[in-house]
C-alpha cells in the first residue's frame, strides 16, 4: 500500500461526473424504454466500463423513462421527458474520456438537436 497523503496534499479526483441535456429528440424515442436501456449497455460496452448489474427500468406516468445502471465503481443515470423532447443523461466515470464515450453513445444514437454538457471532477 502507498503512503498516506499529506494534509494539504493535491489528490487525483477518482471520477468524473458528466451531465448531459439532450434537446429536441423525438418523443417516441423517449418513451421507448428499450432503446433507452439498450443505449445504457452500449454506453458501458464504448467507455470499456464493466456492469455489475443489468440497468433498472422504470415507464414513468408522464410516459417517460427512468433507468439506471450500475458499473463497476460508477453509473450511468437517465431521464427522458418525452413532453419536452428532452432526455437528461448523469454519467459518473473513473476519467474523463470514459465518460466521453459514455455519453457520446447517446448523442449520436439519439440524434440531439441541442447538447449542453458540462463535468467536473468528484471524489
Amino acid at each position: 500500500m502507498g503512503a498516506a497523503p499529506r494534509p494539504g496534499a493535491e489528490r487525483a479526483p477518482a471520477f468524473v461526473h458528466g451531465s448531459t441535456d439532450l434537446h429536441g429528440i423525438a418523443a417516441t424515442r423517449l418513451r421507448d424504454a428499450s432503446l433507452l436501456s439498450g443505449l445504457l449497455i452500449a454506453a458501458a460496452g464504448a467507455a470499456g466500463l464493466s456492469a455489475v448489474a443489468a440497468p433498472v427500468v422504470m415507464r414513468l406516468p408522464d410516459e417517460g423513462v427512468a433507468a439506471w445502471m450500475p458499473l463497476d465503481g460508477c453509473h450511468i443515470a437517465l431521464r427522458s421527458f418525452p413532453d419536452r423532447d428532452l432526455l437528461l443523461l448523469d454519467v459518473i466515470a473513473p476519467t474523463a474520456e470514459e465518460m466521453r464515450k459514455a455519453t457520446e453513445v447517446f448523442t449520436r444514437r439519439l440524434a440531439a438537436r441541442e447538447v449542453r454538457a458540462a463535468s467536473q471532477p468528484r471524489g
